[in-house]
């Protein structure tokens, strides 16, 4: 049946056919068959994603037929995301190295990342920054590369997951700005403040990830849950940010589906919801001066939690 097959269209649309008829989840940097088929064949082919449509008639070799084949079987029978199947993906529309040391590269906080945080950070300095939970960097490397005069500091516990970012500070050519820290939270930035602090960290609630599809399971549990409701790391967080913010500094936090978890804990706490072009994603802004306001909830619920 592949024998068939000749150009770079033959093998996106019979590997997005293969997809579609395997019922395989999409939610790695793709919501569909068709891109995430395109992303294969031209990672595999060592081709950008914005090749010109003309390209799309060049013939494969046997050799590359045989490793595009290869890959796509790879996808349907063992659930591997593509990202891990190349060796590489896209965020913020940068290229990154992406394995199983660290979640797939994905969030909304790219579309922000990309409008520079407009209008949050309008006439609001910014000297340095933190990503914390970083995993691959992709977030705190994406923010540097967007704004070249920020230093930033990249975080993670994950020395695992470090080590991929530091091969992403090198690959973007990074090094002199962006900092690489194995960390629990902010232990290892004791003494530092920040003018930004952005994180997307694990917020996938213990009963949510039993009910994951395959291909979640590739990537690594410590980079996805965080207790029953999702908010273990960012009451943690909350409870601690302040110290680390400058005076008019401003956290940024994904939480995903358990921000009516959030709200419902903290409704005093006025966080921002932010609407990105699909709607809101779980995605808050906060101040540092709420943060302060509010620290008495805000620590009776992280103590409660530590308790628990």
């Amino acid at each position: 049946m592949t024998a068939e097959l000749a150009s770079i269209i033959d093998f996106i649309r019979y590997g997005a056919s293969r997809f579609s008829a395997a019922g395989l989840t999409f939610g790695h940097s793709h919501d569909n068959p068709i891109d995430e088929a395109t992303h294969l064949v031209l990672a595999s082919l060592h081709l950008p994603p914005d090749i010109p449509p003309a390209y799309g008639a060049g013939r494969l070799t046997s050799e590359e037929r045989a490793a595009v084949l290869t890959l796509i079987d790879r996808r349907v029978n063992e659930r591997l995301p593509v990202a891990y199947l190349v060796g590489e993906t896209w965020f913020a529309g940068l290229k990154f190295k992406s394995d199983r040391r660290a979640l797939v590269p994905r969030s909304p906080i790219a579309e922000l990342i990309e409008s520079r945080f407009a209008p949050w950070l309008d006439h609001r300095p910014i000297e340095r920054a933190l990503d914390l939970c970083t995993g691959s960097g992709c977030i705190g490397i994406a923010m540097a590369e967007y704004n070249p005069d920020w230093q930033v500091d990249i975080v993670d516990i994950s020395e695992e997951a470090l080590s991929l970012a530091r091969e992403n500070i090198v690959f973007q050519h990074l090094e002199g700005r962006v900092h690489a820290i194995q960390s629990d939270l902010f232990a290892g930035v004791e003494g530092r403040h920040y003018d930004l602090i952005v994180s997307n960290p694990p917020y996938v609630t213990e009963d949510e990830y039993t009910a994951l599809p395959g291909e979640y399971r590739h990537e690594p549990k410590l980079g996805l849950t965080s207790g029953a409701d999702g908010l273990d790391l960012c009451l943690r967080m909350l409870d601690e940010a302040a110290e680390y913010l400058t005076d008019e500094g401003l956290l940024i936090v994904e939480v995903g589906e358990s921000e009516h978890a959030l709200a419902a804990l903290l409704p005093e706490v006025p966080f921002i919801w932010i609407e990105f072009k699909v709607g809101a994603m779980g995605v808050f802004a906060l101040e540092r001066r709420d943060l302060i306001e509010h620290a008495d909830a805000i620590r009776a619920a992280a103590a409660a939690r530590r308790a628990a």
